[in-house]
Order: structure tokens, then C-alpha cells, then sequence
């Protein structure tokens, strides 16, 4: 994460969420951000079921994002911002710049941004304690401009915008008859104010004068090394700083490494990077975005200054029913109506839990506490919420103070909760394009007591005929889930809202004895257990289970 910005904090329900918890998420991001001012973000679990489409867009309101986990990711660490260089830059010149931004790495790229190689601190230490033969700079194609810059030098004539890349460096520290045995043709050469030997450079056909101390040619020099094309260049410095300059002027894409480049993207995960860097003994890596282009660079070191996700979880309290990673985030705050789950944080969190027959109704509550003023958006998604949670006043769970909840809110939301209701339960009631396993963990939730472990699904309808059919299916995928997994049992409740009564699909080890012991029958029905007044997952069923596992 880049210095100073700042963190974004997820508010998030449960897997297969329901209309409760996405629009209680949807409320209280909004609600947070708008009395702290800080970027509150909902997010979603899992797939949206058709009856929270609907909610959402009978209100124009947006389905939050899904987030599969809440692990650490290279977007959470902080990225040190080291510009990336060009590969035809000087030594020199990248090593001012590792001064300058305190890195012992650059990161060459291309015209698209993409990486291409690696400079490190120990390449360039290298190109000056190696011994090189004199054709290294030309072996290097070093650019005349690279030779300019570093040598401070003053161009005399000729054309810079080129590279030496034919050639030795040579110094001419002998008498011109002696030159003819080490001075050739496109060579270099690092001379004094000496006529002779300037006028012997030029005319052999060196590629390149440089005059040393600030000298300079006469104009019969010049005239000739512009009619050969040589470059003359004059430099400031003697000869022996000009002699040992001049490798510092070849680029680094010479030294660079460019196979078997390491780099990270922002959505790798911390965990598995920590993993990889300890098997390198690089110090620095590149990361990059999502289109490959180079942004900056992380450390072992980086991993310190990790911080962890920031959540807010709604209506729900156990690991089980979390997000993913939930439990290597950072939990802030907890909103929910259901029994106590386990749950567990490092720091002290802020933990509201009431039983009400929906969350929605607390973070109105909260609304209403921190006098925000509801605008008909959020009050439809709310009153939505509670009418699901409580299948319209008709389940156990609901209270007077969800009721009076609702109630306002409608008013807000410029509804009639009848009519709303009766078109959002269709709309949900609509299974013709899911799968029998989409309808399977459209609502489902595991739950443990006793060192026992079971999930219940539901679903909701208007029609009964429509879960009827739903049966046979049922059945044979509840079968193969327990043939994975022989030591869980499963349950399922086909709720007709109308009738409000449940008819209860049981599978696995035990489980067709404990829901005859929970609800004191001698055999249950192939096609389903009907419940009558069983409306309620959270209040009436798991409740019993739980009660008759305990025993």
C-alpha cells in the first residue's frame, strides 16, 4: 500500500449470503463512512440469491463486490516507490539514483512498462572491480551521451545521439610515431592538448576525441573531425579520472539480469510470497500491476510493516460462516442477531448482538442512535432485509421492534409492505434457471456442537408444488455430498411462506435419528419430514438439533 493512503475497511456478511446480510452490509458501510468519513466498503461472500437481485435493483442500488478471502496481499504491504529506469542509463548515473532513493535494486523496463531486467548494487560493484580488456565500452555499445553526462564533457563537434560500439579506448600518452602501434581505426581515444597527437587521431579514423583539463582543438582539428566524423569531446577532468569515468558510462542493460526475473503482483497473497522470497537471496523484487507494468518494489523487510485487513462482519459470529481468511484479519466490529458462534480476535472488537429477527433492524437502530438521516435507498434495502429475515411477520424470530423497524422504513422507502413482499418472495421463488446445487447453497450454513459437526440449508417459496419438485433432486445431492464427507449429517428446509410450514430432507450418519428425537416421531417420511408453524432456521430447527446432540 502506497504511504498515506488510506486503508479501505470491508464490511461483509456471510457465505451464501441472504438479502439480510448483503443489504445490512450495503447500510452500514454507508452508515460508517458517513460518521467517520473513511472509506467503509460492502462486500459480498458469495453469489446473490434472486430475491436480494431483486431488492436491489427495485432500488437502484449496486451488488457489492465478491471477495472470496480476506487474506494479506501485496496490496497490503508497503511498496517501496523506486522509479524504474531505462536499460541504456549509465552506471553512474543508476547509482546516484540508488543513493538518492536508499535501493540496492532498479528495475529496468520497457516502452510498456513491463520489466526486463535487474540491477542490483552488486552488478555495478562488479563492473568496476572486474578487469576488463579496452573494447569493454564498445562491447557494451555505450551511448556518446551516457560519455557526455558522465564525464561533464563539452561537445566540440560531431553528432552525440549515437552509440560506440566499434572500437578500443585508448589514451595517447606517446609521441604520435609511437601511437601508430595502439591507435586504429574507430577507437577512442583519451588525449591531451597535444596538435600531433590530435591531428594523428583524427586522420587514422578515431571514432572519438576526448581532450582532457577543459582542452581545446584549433579549428584545423575540428574542420578535419568534421569532415571524418569524429565526435570530440572535452572534458574537465585529467586523464586518469577521464580513463576511469568512462566505464562508469556504459548502460546497465549490459550488467542487468534478464533471465529468471522474480516479481509479485498486488493480488499474491503474503503468505505464499514470504514462502518464495525465502528461497531467494535476492533483497528486493519488483511488483507489478495488473496489466504486468512495473510499480514498485517489496522487501523481507516489507512483510513488517504488513497490515492486516480490516473487517466489519454482519450477521453472522462464527469462523465457519466467515470469508475465507478471516481469521488472519484485523476484526473491528461485529453486527448480528444469531447465538453466540466462537468467533475469535486478538484485539477487543465492538460487538452488537441482539435477538431481533434481523440484522438490518440493529443497523437501523444504529441510524437512528447516531441521528443519520435514512434516505429511501437504504430504507428499502433495510425494509427488505426484514421482511426476509422474518418472511413478513411471520416467523418465531420477529419482534415488535422488527415490525416497527420495517414499518418506518416502508414509509421511507415509499412502499406497501404487501405488495413489496409478495413480488419480492416471487421473485425468489424463481428457481427455473439454477442448478439443484445452486439452490442447495443458495442458504446454507454449517453449525458444531459437542464436537459435532452439520449444515442446514433452506429455501423460501410461495409455491408448494415448486418445492415439491425440488425433492427427488435433493435427495440425490445430499447423498453424494455425504459420500465425500460420510462424517457430517445434512439437513435441508423447503419453506413454503404461505403455509408457513417446512418439510425437512435429512442425510448422513445419525441424522435421520436425531431430527426423529428432536421432533419425537418414530419415522420420517421419504419424501420429507413436514413441519407445520417450521419457518425459522436460526430460532426453531438448529436450536432442537442442537438441544437433542447435546443430550
Amino acid at each position: 500500500m502506497k504511504p498515506n493512503e488510506e486503508k479501505e475497511i470491508i464490511v461483509i456478511g456471510h457465505k451464501n449470503p441472504d438479502t439480510d446480510s448483503i443489504c445490512s452490509a450495503i447500510a452500514y458501510a454507508n452508515l460508517k463512512t458517513k460518521l467517520t468519513g473513511k472509506p467503509y466498503t460492502p462486500k459480498r461472500a458469495g453469489e446473490i440469491s434472486k430475491e436480494t437481485a431483486f431488492a436491489l435493483s427495485y432500488f437502484g442500488a449496486e451488488s457489492p463486490e465478491f471477495l472470496a478471502n480476506v487474506r494479506t496481499r501485496v496490496s497490503d504491504m508497503e511498496i517501496k516507490q523506486v522509479p524504474a529506469v531505462d536499460g541504456k542509463i549509465s552506471i553512474k548515473q543508476a547509482y546516484s539514483m540508488m543513493k538518492e532513493y536508499d535501493a540496492s535494486t532498479l528495475c529496468i523496463t520497457g516502452e510498456d512498462g513491463s520489466p526486463e531486467g535487474l540491477i542490483t548494487i552488486s552488478n555495478i560493484a562488479a563492473s568496476d572491480m572486474d578487469v576488463y580488456d579496452n573494447r569493454i565500452v564498445s562491447k557494451a555499445k555505450t551511448p556518446y551521451e551516457n560519455i557526455v553526462k558522465v564525464l561533464e564533457a563539452k561537445v566540440i563537434c560531431g553528432d552525440t545521439s549515437g552509440t560506440f560500439d566499434r572500437g578500443r579506448v585508448t589514451i595517447a600518452a606517446n609521441t604520435p610515431e609511437m601511437m601508430v602501434d595502439y591507435v586504429a581505426e574507430n577507437d577512442m581515444v583519451v588525449i591531451g592538448n597535444r596538435f600531433e597527437s590530435q591531428f594523428f587521431s583524427v586522420e587514422i579514423g578515431a571514432s572519438c576525441i576526448i581532450l582532457c583539463t577543459n582542452a581545446e582543438p584549433n579549428e584545423t582539428i575540428i574542420e578535419r573531425a568534421k569532415n571524418r566524423g569524429c565526435i570530440i569531446l572535452s572534458s574537465p577532468y585529467d586523464s586518469y579520472t577521464v580513463a576511469r569515468l568512462i566505464n562508469q558510462s556504459m548502460p546497465i542493460d549490459f550488467f542487468m539480469t534478464a533471465h529468471h526475473i522474480l516479481s509479485f503482483s498486488l493480488d499474491d497473497y503474503t503468505d505464499d510470497v514470504k514462502e518464495v522470497m525465502a528461497k531467494e537471496r535476492h533483497r528486493y523484487f519488483p511488483v507489478l500491476d495488473e496489466h504486468r507494468r512495473y510499480i514498485g518494489q517489496i522487501s523481507k523487510r516489507s512483510f513488517l510493516a504488513t497490515e492486516k485487513k480490516q473487517v466489519i462482519l454482519v450477521d453472522h459470529n462464527e469462523k465457519n460462516q466467515a470469508v475465507d481468511g478471516v481469521e488472519s484479519a484485523d476484526i473491528l466490529e461485529i453486527i448480528d442477531h444469531h447465538r453466540l458462534g466462537g468467533l475469535e480476535s486478538i484485539n477487543p472488537v465492538f460487538f452488537r448482538n441482539q435477538p431481533l429477527g434481523c440484522t438490518a433492524t440493529i443497523v437501523y437502530q444504529l441510524y437512528q442512535e447516531n441521528g443519520v438521516e435514512i434516505d429511501r435507498q437504504t430504507a428499502g434495502l433495510l425494509c427488505s432485509a426484514i421482511l426476509s429475515d422474518t418472511l413478513m411477520f411471520r416467523s418465531p424470530t420477529c419482534t415488535q421492534v422488527d415490525k416497527q423497524a420495517a414499518e418506518a422504513l416502508a414509509q421511507i422507502a415509499q412502499i406497501d409492505i404487501p405488495t413489496y413482499a409478495q413480488e419480492m418472495f416471487e421473485a425468489g421463488s424463481d428457481l427455473s434457471s439454477r442448478s439443484i446445487e445452486e439452490i442447495f447453497y443458495q442458504d446454507y450454513k454449517t453449525f458444531s456442537t459437542a464436537g459435532v459437526s452439520f449444515g442446514v440449508g433452506q429455501i423460501t417459496s410461495v409455491s408448494d408444488a415448486g418445492l415439491r419438485q425440488l425433492i427427488p433432486a435433493l435427495k440425490e445431492l445430499m447423498k453424494e455430498k455425504i459420500s465425500h464427507d460420510p462424517s457430517t449429517m445434512l439437513f435441508f428446509l423447503l419453506t413454503n411462506i404461505i403455509e408457513e410450514s417446512s418439510i425437512v430432507l435429512c442425510c448422513g450418519v445419525q441424522a435421520e435419528e436425531i431430527l426423529r428425537q428432536s421432533n419425537h416421531i418414530d419415522q420420517i417420511p421419504d419424501d420429507g419430514l413436514l413441519l407445520p408453524g417450521m419457518v425459522s432456521r436460526k430460532k426453531q430447527f438448529v436450536p432442537s438439533i442442537i438441544a437433542t446432540l447435546q443430550q
